[in-house]
C-alpha cells in the first residue's frame, strides 16, 4: 500500500475513516476520556465569541461551543468525508464548514476571539506560518488553544512493547530531539505524522507574540478510570499535549 502522505489521504481513505469513526461513536479513544475534557477546562468564557476550528473533524467542537454561548463558527478541514459526516450531523447556519487545508487558510486579520485545533497540528509539516496566521487572526486578548499528541508519543511511534503474555512493560522513547516525519499503523500503513519538542511547540508560540497561559498534560479522572480501568496505561505516560496561548 502506497504511503499514506497527507491528512486528506488519511481521513478520506476508506478503511481508516471506517476506523476512525467507529472509535469516536464507541467512545474507545482517548478523546472523550482525556482530550476533549481538558480542552473544554481551558476554554474561556464562549457568550458572544467568534470562533475559528482549525481540523473541525466531525463538527463536535462547533457544535458544543455554539451550544455554549459562541456566536459563530467557522470550521476548516481538508477531509471530505469528516465535513460530510459533519454537515449531516449539524443544523446551524452560524456554523460555516469550510474545505481547506490548515496550511493553507488565511483568516481575515483580527477576525476571531477563540482559535482551536484539536488533534490535528501534529499532521503538519510546518506549524510557524500557521501560528503566525492564527496570531493575525486573532483580536487582542484572544486565546488560542491546541491539542497534539504527546511529543513522548511522536518521537518513536511504535506503541507499548508488551510481555509473552499481552501485557504492556514499557513505552520507549527514542530519537526525541530528531524531529520531523514519522511513519506509523493506525488503523492502516503509512500514515504520517511529524514530531516536535515540547520545547518546539512553545518556543513557536513565544517567538510569534503569543503568551503562553496553560501547559496540560491530562490523565484519566477518577471517574473515568472507574468506567474505563484500562485507562490506566494513560498514567504511565502522557498521550496528549494541550497548550493555551493569547494575543496580548
Amino acid at each position: 500500500m502506497a504511503d499514506i502522505v497527507d491528512r486528506m489521504n488519511v481521513y478520506d481513505h476508506p478503511h481508516f475513516f471506517e476506523g476512525y469513526r467507529a472509535l469516536r461513536e464507541s467512545d474507545r479513544g482517548l478523546n472523550g476520556a482525556l482530550e476533549i475534557p481538558a480542552l473544554r477546562a481551558l476554554l474561556p468564557e464562549l457568550a458572544a465569541k467568534i470562533v475559528l476550528d482549525l481540523g473541525c473533524g466531525f463538527g463536535d467542537f462547533a457544535r458544543y461551543v455554539r451550544k455554549h454561548g459562541a456566536r459563530s463558527v467557522t470550521a476548516i478541514d481538508l477531509s471530505q468525508r469528516m465535513l460530510g459526516e459533519a454537515r449531516r450531523l449539524t443544523t446551524d447556519s452560524e456554523i460555516v464548514f469550510v474545505h481547506a487545508r490548515i496550511e493553507d487558510h488565511i483568516p481575515d486579520p483580527e477576525a476571531y476571539d477563540l482559535v482551536v485545533s484539536s488533534l490535528a497540528l501534529h499532521y503538519l509539516a510546518d506549524i510557524r506560518d500557521v501560528f503566525q496566521r492564527v496570531f493575525r487572526a486573532l483580536r487582542p486578548s484572544g486565546t488560542f488553544i491546541f491539542s497534539v499528541e504527546h511529543p513522548m508519543c511522536t518521537a518513536h511511534p511504535v506503541g507499548w512493547v508488551r510481555d509473552g503474555g499481552g501485557q504492556a512493560t514499557h513505552w520507549p522513547v527514542d530519537r526525541y530531539q530528531d524531529e520531523g516525519m514519522r511513519k506509523t499503523r493506525w488503523f492502516i500503513d503509512g500514515v504520517v505524522k511529524y514530531h516536535r519538542t515540547i520545547e518546539t511547540y512553545v518556543n513557536a508560540l513565544l517567538s510569534t507574540g503569543f503568551q503562553l497561559d496553560a501547559l496540560c498534560e491530562p490523565k484519566p479522572t477518577a471517574e473515568a478510570l472507574c468506567a474505563r480501568p484500562s485507562l490506566m496505561d494513560e498514567l504511565r505516560r502522557p498521550p496528549v499535549l494541550l497548550l493555551r496561548a493569547s494575543r496580548r
